[in-house]
This record gives C-alpha cells, structure tokens and sequence, in this order.
C-alpha cells in the first residue's frame, strides 16, 4: 500500500499529460498559461494577506486576546465549553497557523486527553478559518462587499464551537 502512495501523484500528471496530447492541446503551454495565472491572483490577494495576518499578529502580541477571553470566561464557563479552549475558539476564524500553534503550546499546559485537550480537538477539525477564506477567495476574484458570508460564516464557527463541547461529551462520557 506504501508503494501504492508514492505512484498516484506522478501517475495522475501522466494521465493528464497523454490525455492533453490526445486531445491534441499544447500541455507545456497550457501548463505556462496556468502558472501565470496563479502568479497573477497569488500577487493580488497578497495585500489582503499582509493585513490579515498583521491584524492576528496585533491582536495576540497586544494581550488583546487574553483579555477578551477574560472578559468572556464567566459566560463561556457556564455554557459549559471550557474556558482554557476559548483563546483557541476566538483565534481560528483569523488564522489556521495561529490557531494551530495556540492549540500545540495549549496542548502542553494541558493534557490532550482532557476534556478541554478533546474540545481543542474537535475545534480544530470543524471550524474554518473564516476570515483568511474570505480573504483569499473574494480578493481573488474582486469580490468587496461579502454581504451575508461573513456572518453566516461565523455562525457556523460558533455552532461548531457549541458542538464541540457537545460531541466530546457525548462520545466521552465521564
């Protein structure tokens, strides 16, 4: 099966190239039409993703997040979603890398196999980030006005926020 892994790849760029010869297209330059292509949207977006990721370095350098998760902590605490994965929760809708690197230094402060570990988790796995997804698929593509995607993007981050708790509940009882 390891072998099986290591031929799909180059397997699949055979196939599209015999099948683009067939069809008679020219592969190579369709291929340098592509790649200028993505060049052009990848510098496009590039300034919305400067901004972007200054913003959740300022929010998390500034103690901003620490005291909006203290703010919110007596709130949270009796929602029942625990409080030690709220910076996590309110970190994800702005940054995968953030969030992932919150969730690792979490991870050693507390044990993985806690409930708290298990929200991290699942939070990790069922929420978006919402903010970086805008960014990169409207800016490609002109898009300004987002109208109801934003919030109904974070509507589903907060369900999912919700559901975490509840899912680890569930299929680990206590």
């Amino acid at each position: 099966m390891d072998k099986l892994g290591t031929w799909i790849l180059p397997a699949a760029v055979v196939v599209i190239v015999l099948f683009g010869t067939i069809r008679r297209v020219p592969v190579f330059d369709a291929f340098l039409d592509g790649a200028k292509e993505g060049l052009r949207s990848s510098i496009s977006i590039l300034p919305t993703l400067v901004g972007l990721l200054m913003g959740v370095t300022m929010l998390s350098a500034s103690g901003a997040l620490d005291l909006v998760s203290h703010l919110l902590s007596p709130l949270i605490s009796w929602s029942g979603f625990p409080v030690e994965a709220l910076p996590l929760a309110l970190l994800r809708p702005f940054s995968g890398s953030g969030s992932t690197a919150l969730a690792a230094s979490l991870f050693q402060t507390i044990s993985p196999d806690s409930f708290a570990g298990r929200v991290i988790s699942v939070l990790m796995g069922s929420t978006e980030t919402t903010f970086y997804a805008v960014a990169v698929y409207y800016g490609a593509v002109n898009i300004r006005k987002t109208r109801w995607t934003i919030p109904s993007a974070l509507t589903g981050d907060l369900m999912s926020m919700a559901a975490s708790a509840a899912v680890v509940l569930w299929c680990f009882p206590t």
